[in-house]
């Protein structure tokens, strides 16, 4: 856990059983005890295998010297401890973990620690577990060598009976080996991204070390191993149970004994009684033609966020000879059934019969040093609930804790779950070991009722014969219960990956630059990824930036993945968005207040534009990425400290299940109802406003409607173009280009389609104005493929043209181009020199009479949908340029003079903050882009982490909001926090 940012997180790690069950007294003698260096009586010491020298067998002995060995974290790796121990600097902070000498974490490394046999150990088998190692070892108790462990998924189960001694001290000591370079796909299974990537840096040691749970536990000669629980839906009101275990007898004599169940809620019972040979391993099983009570009535459903609830059952299993209990165990698991087909080339996932709409993020670590443990994945899983989520991908399997399971199965957030691959076209080492953690992943994950799809590799597709080895493992192991999807990018509906740097949210929409499928996949679909740098508020730059590091843009910034590092993440169109759309900032503190601007708009758009085309066309889209391993300016939605930035935010609305939303591409105005109840009589109120607050009449409205279950709704169209007298004209070209609409493109009044001609210089398009009329205006809007030289023409026959404008300088983007009044019908762009080897591409030609712009140089969007009863279902807000994309204006807004009441209260150990928060009728202007924190009454350092309601909201004069923030009380001790909202334009 990442020490010094906050105390809610600072648990008691309790140590888990294969299926998270803690000790049980009343199940008898049989208890666990963990083995974590969180334990009052267990530490672990850390030492390198090399620097040991000629005293490495005395290792073993209990009197062993280990001055000099460093106090290990276990779980975790072995530079964390390193870290932790105060011998290696800060490695969030600066460029510190880029001056480690790797050379002293890249070796083997020796754990040590001595250990007494528990008291209620008097009986039966004693165990030493162990639920994973980076990447292999040797475990020895006192001088005896019991097993190696090989891949982080490598479960050890070791029988130490007889080694372990009753009286006095135990040694144990484990020997991890380094993983070994290179790691892709070489060392898999192992966290792929640990010798470096776009968005965290090199972790010295490559995180070997112990790096899940270590715990002894006892039984009787009968164990259970890997219950399975399988579920199979007859419609919605049935459920039918399939259960297996494996049970070992470990003893030298044939048992006979008795497997039972007890499921709840239900009391439902089941047991089969069993014989064992000496050493028989067998699996029984339960199926609900033989056990009629595991067909289940009106079954409570798990559902994705969303969706519906997310109800668990659990259920215990003991084995007895005798009556006599020899080992007990407990699964938790969701009655659910998933379902796939890829219908107009896009991926549909369905769960319990119900075609899910996906929405949410990739995980690419949960904590870079695997610092993130226990309660700390309910944060993160909450905090993706809050942002409307439904499925979080485990990319390339990094995140192996059962923790972060249990809270995707609480919360509602399915999972894409990977295997240890990354598009490089060779196999691991070995492959044996390789595809033993994948059946072992399997099993240990199978339960979850979150896990809804099985992937092969990143971006390609596993080498032969791998791929066909983890399919059928998935097929044998999880009974095809889960797709089995071999390749993240394509394939069976999925439409590809990336971009990953932020783009005019138009795009988003009608599918331009990149983010429609290739070939075999000609719609948005399924996208894997897509994403956008995003830069940190300034509070949390602070924390990780040497002040001398500030401003402006730097080499330090790039450390930090703003720059060649991350150059996937696009940070030069980062930087070009800021200072073209919101103004060049005047140093660091005003550049993170504009990026938080910048972070909503593009992921509101990127989700909306997604769900704009619900459902042939898009079915799903998972952020890259939704969460920060690392300080960093690429790829979040809250982040590494976990502030709520503009991201969070905007993507949050863009994801509301029920949602009201504005395209930026067709200016269409859409209900989506992406859930399973029916909404009846219900409205949609449109609006645009000035910056003072006042109302366009002309370009409002109101519509009633219904929105049936799982649908999308067309309600209105804002008409933008009403001076334009090319809005919706005919339009003729002399060529078109196949990967680009018509003619009729440049004047639908869309800037989100586009006509493209073919790749020559002699080409031209003209729009028609259907009768001569006069102007004194014309726009043209080009794509990148733009007109080095042109002429503009104009007709009244479509024949005989006169010029009235030229260039040979262009430069794309917008031409505003401003003559005397003249009178044409028709109206023509004829190219003569193209600036790329592409065609000529334009979004749209625009003509207008004697004032082009009705309205203010920036203005707001306001949607509002509300039930029968006048109730807020969803709201939404947006501000828009007359000139495409440049928002500087905003700059200019009057300071805004909020009105806040607020009042705070203590409930179930935490700080709740309830706030009305209102721009007062006499306001001079909207209150924009408001955000609200709480902050130390003394230091004014914002606490972390705080879950809201809203923020980064915006204002109309005379509107309110309420606004509930909750912290947890041990965060703040005494203090009474101050609530600080802070407007935009302040």
């Amino acid at each position: 856990m990442r020490k010094g940012i906050y105390t809610l997180l600072s648990i008691t790690l309790s140590f888990l059983l294969f299926c998270c069950q803690s000790a049980d007294q009343s199940k008898g003698e049989y208890t666990h005890n963990s083995l974590n260096s969180d334990q009052e009586s267990v530490q672990w010491k850390v030492y390198p295998q090399d620097s040991i020298g000629k005293d490495s067998l005395n290792i073993f002995a209990p009197d062993y010297n280990t001055d000099g060995w460093v106090n290990a974290v276990v779980p975790g790796a072995v530079f964390t401890s390193y870290v932790e121990a105060g011998i290696e600097k800060d490695p969030n902070f600066g460029d510190n973990i880029y001056q480690v000498d790797k050379k002293l974490y890249d070796r083997n490394f020796w754990y040590r620690t001595e250990l007494k046999a528990p008291e209620s150990y008097k009986s039966g088998k004693t165990w030493l577990n162990f639920e994973g190692v980076n990447r292999k070892a040797d475990v020895f108790l006192n001088g005896k060598l019991l097993g190696k462990l090989d891949g982080f998924m490598d479960r050890g189960h070791f029988d130490i009976t007889d080694e372990l001694k009753k009286e006095g001290r135990n040694v144990l000591a484990v020997l991890v080996y380094w993983p070994t370079l290179p790691i892709p796909n070489l060392a898999s299974p192992t966290y792929i991204s640990s010798a470096s990537w776009d968005w965290m840096p090199y972790v010295p040691g490559l995180l070997m070390g112990i790096t899940d749970d270590v715990y002894l536990s006892n039984s009787g000669d009968v164990t259970i191993h890997d219950p399975w629980i399988r579920t199979k839906l007859e419609g919605q009101k049935k459920a039918h149970l399939t259960i297996q275990a494996e049970v070992q007898n470990n003893a030298s004599e044939p048992v006979k004994g008795t497997l039972k169940g007890l499921i709840k809620p239900g009391n439902i019972e089941f047991s089969q009684e069993v014989t064992l040979a000496a050493g028989e391993r067998k699996t029984i099983a339960f199926t609900p033609s033989e056990f009629t009570q595991l067909n289940i009535d009106e079954p409570q459903l798990w559902w994705p966020n969303g969706y519906g609830d997310q109800p668990l059952y659990t259920c215990d299993f003991e084995f007895s000879t005798d009556s006599d209990l020899s080992d007990f165990d407990q699964v938790t698991f969701g009655i659910r059934e998933y379902g796939y087909d890829s219908t107009n080339h896009a991926f549909h996932l369905l769960i319990n019969g119900e075609k899910i709409f996906v929405r949410g993020g990739n995980w690419g670590m949960s904590e870079y040093m695997l610092r993130c443990r226990g309660e700390e994945y309910e944060t993160k899983l909450r905090l993706h609930k809050e942002l409307n989520f439904n499925m979080i991908r485990n990319w390339i399997g990094s995140t192996t804790d059962e923790e972060f399971y249990k809270a995707c199965d609480k919360y509602g957030i399915m999972v894409w779950d990977d295997f240890w691959l990354n598009s490089h076209p060779n196999l691991p080492t070995d492959i044996d070991a390789f595809s033993d953690n994948a059946i072992q992943k399997i099993k240990r994950y199978r339960n979850y009722a979150s896990v809804a799809l099985w992937c092969g590799d990143n971006e390609a597709s596993p080498q032969p014969p791998l791929d066909s080895i983890l399919a059928a493992h998935v097929a044998k192991y999880d009974a095809g219960d889960r797709r089995y999807q071999s390749n993240s990018r394509k394939g069976g509906g999925f439409s590809g990956s990336g971009p990953w740097t932020n783009a005019d949210p138009k795009v988003y929409f009608s599918g331009l630059a990149g983010f429609n499928g290739d070939e075999n996949s000609p719609v948005k679909g399924f996208r894997s990824e897509v994403g956008t740098a995003v830069f940190t508020t300034f509070e949390s730059f602070k924390k990780f930036m040497p002040k001398e590091d500030w401003w402006p843009r730097n080499e330090m910034w790039n450390k930090h993945f703003f720059g060649k590092s991350a150059a996937n993440g696009g940070p030069d169109t980062y930087e070009q968005s800021i200072n073209e759309r919101y103004g060049q900032a005047n140093g660091i503190e005003d550049w993170c207040r504009k990026a938080q601007l910048l972070n909503l708009e593009t992921n509101k758009a990127m989700y909306e534009g997604w769900r704009h085309d619900s459902w042939d066309k898009a079915s799903g889209i998972l952020t890259w990425m939704s969460q920060s391993a690392y300080p960093s300016f690429v790829w979040q939605t809250y982040d590494y400290y976990y502030d709520l930035n503009g991201a969070f935010w905007g993507a949050r609305r863009g994801s509301e299940p029920v949602h009201i939303q504005w395209s930026a591409s067709d200016n269409s105005v859409k209900v989506l109802n992406s859930t399973r109840e029916d909404l009846e009589g219900i409205t949609a109120e449109i609006a645009v406003y000035d910056p003072a607050g006042k109302p366009y009449e002309e370009l409002g409205g109101t519509v009633k409607l219904d929105a049936p279950a799982n649908g999308i709704y067309d309600v209105f169209k804002i008409n933008f173009n009403v001076n334009n007298l090319a809005a919706n004209a005919k339009a003729v070209a002399s060529s078109t280009s196949k990967d680009a609409g018509d003619a009729s493109s440049v004047s639908d009044a869309s800037s989100g389609t586009r006509w493209s001609s073919s790749y020559d210089d002699d080409n031209w398009v003209y729009v028609d104005l259907g009768e001569k009329k006069s102007f004194t205006t014309i726009r043209i809007y080009w794509e990148s493929a733009f007109a080095k030289a042109y002429k503009l023409q104009l007709s009244d026959d479509a024949k005989n043209w006169k010029d009235v404008y030229e260039t040979t300088d262009g430069n794309g983007s917008i031409d505003h181009i401003q003559f005397p009044k003249q009178e044409a019908r028709y109206v023509r762009m004829k190219g003569e020199k193209r600036a790329t080897d592409w065609g000529y591409s334009i979004f749209e030609i625009e003509v207008y009479g004697e004032s082009p712009d009705q309205l203010d140089p920036v203005h707001f969007i306001k949607l509002k949908l509300t039930d029968k009863e006048g109730n807020i279902i969803s709201d939404n807000f947006y501000w828009r340029g007359s000139t495409p994309l440049d928002y500087t204006a905003i700059n200019d807004l009057p300071k805004a003079h909020l009105e806040v009441n607020s009042a705070a209260a203590e409930k179930d150990g935490n700080y709740l903050v309830n706030a009305e928060i209102m721009n007062p009728k006499d306001a001079k202007g909207v209150a924009l882009a408001i955000r609200v924190k709480l902050v130390n009454s003394e230091t004014g350092e914002q606490y972390l982490p705080t879950f809201k309601s809203d923020s980064y909201f915006s204002l109309l004069p005379g509107e309110s909001k309420k606004v509930q923030l909750e912290i947890a009380k041990n965060i703040i001790g005494k203090d009474t926090p101050k609530l600080v909202v802070e407007p935009y334009n302040n």
